[in-house]
């Protein structure tokens, strides 16, 4: 294993880290969420690339697909927390209500 896919993988463990410690707020989650993506992108194309897979050449696209929609859900969650308690607090929000 190259020292690029050590890093790549430091780089998802520490946004899963990031994720796990700072998740009283949403925007640092969402944040965290990105670097994930970020990191699984690089690695899978690097590994598609590498490797030589032709008919997964596709994969690093669908993921970027799903990483933009959930980018997407997670400004207009953000955005309507935000203007329903004024601020982005995780603990606010009370997923029973109806």
């Amino acid at each position: 294993m190259s020292i690029v896919y050590i890093n790549i993988f430091l780089a998802f463990i520490m946004s899963l880290l990031g994720m796990l410690i700072y998740r009283s707020h949403l925007m640092s989650s969402l944040l965290c969420l990105e670097g994930m993506m970020l990191s699984l992108f690089v690695m899978i194309t690097l590994i598609i690339l590498n490797n030589h897979f032709t008919l997964a050449s596709m994969t690093p696209i669908i993921l970027l697909v799903f990483a933009a929609c959930e980018a997407a859900l997670g400004l207009s969650l953000l955005v309507m927390v935000s203007n329903t308690y004024g601020n982005d607090y995780v603990q606010n929000l009370n997923l029973l209500q109806c």
